[in-house]
């Protein structure tokens, strides 16, 4: 199996890998047509690989897709899973609009940036002053409710397996759990549930690669978002996220032989 990455730190220790620098992906098209596995392009590439070079890429094009754009991503969450998604609000940024989600979310709420990560672009709104702040900074609004946690779950999943999971407790100045902003890590037991309602939205979208954000309020899971990237402070090393992601790109490389025994699921863990 020969890979290709545009990413020299995400796979560092994969076998038979060529690293390759995004800006110069043109000049190494033959490679990247015979390449089995081309890992981490930019999001930029992606369009000329899958659909120009006809690459296979990993994470998948729905990875990177609806991972790009929280209004997308927390869509596509209510077409599979509505009952777990905070009730949310997405509206066009207009005087008419501001007034109304303001009107119609009781406060506090949350309300995001579409585009961002590691707990940047998230504010707790709690008066008319916060409120304008945030508008002011957006081109759409994202207003969500106030779920009443002070910790939230990562679950890592990698194909169709979940390869850690951790409680991330919210930082000293509050409100955010993101490790990035001052969250900790907690390896606790995680409930079942979290780590069910996370493969549940891998599987049916198609989401191979991510860091789903999991809240819990009593014993019903919410999901917030998921990110394509996440940072490896839970993981404990990067070995058991390797091994996952070459097992799964064999696992889909090699067609399965229909007389062959289907093999079992490895058990799912609670918490690493």
């Amino acid at each position: 199996m020969h890979l290709i990455s545009f990413d020299i730190f995400r796979t560092l220790g994969f076998p038979d890998t060529t690293v390759i620098k995004p800006e110069r992906f043109l000049a190494h098209k033959e490679e990247l047509r015979q390449a089995d596995w081309v890992l981490f392009p930019e999001y930029w590439q992606l369009n000329a690989l899958v659909h120009g070079l006809k690459c296979r890429v990993f994470p998948s094009v729905a990875s990177y897709r609806i991972g790009h754009d929280k209004v997308e991503m927390t869509r596509a969450f209510e077409t599979v899973a509505p009952a777990h998604v905070p009730w949310t609000l997405i509206e066009a940024n207009g005087p008419r609009e501001r007034q109304e989600v303001w009107d119609t979310m009781p406060s506090p709420f949350v309300a995001k940036l579409p585009r961002a990560s590691m707990g940047e672009g998230v504010w707790l709104i709690e008066s008319r002053q916060d409120w304008q702040r945030y508008c002011d900074r957006t081109d759409v609004l994202y207003a969500q409710e106030y779920l009443p946690i002070d910790r939230d779950i990562r679950v890592v999943v990698v194909g169709n397996r979940v390869v850690t999971a951790y409680w991330r407790h919210q930082a000293d100045q509050g409100f955010y759990n993101n490790v990035a902003q001052g969250g900790r890590i907690d390896t606790s037991p995680v409930p079942q549930g979290a780590l069910d309602l996370a493969l549940q939205l891998a599987r049916d979208l198609e989401v191979d690669h991510a860091g789903f954000d999991i809240a819990m309020v009593g014993d019903h899971p919410y999901v917030l978002e998921f990110n394509r990237l996440f940072g490896n402070q839970g993981l404990a090393g990067n070995d058991r996220l390797r091994d996952a992601i070459l097992s799964y790109l064999e696992s889909r490389s090699t067609p399965r032989d229909p007389d062959s025994p289907v093999d079992p699921e490895p058990p799912l863990p609670v918490a690493v």
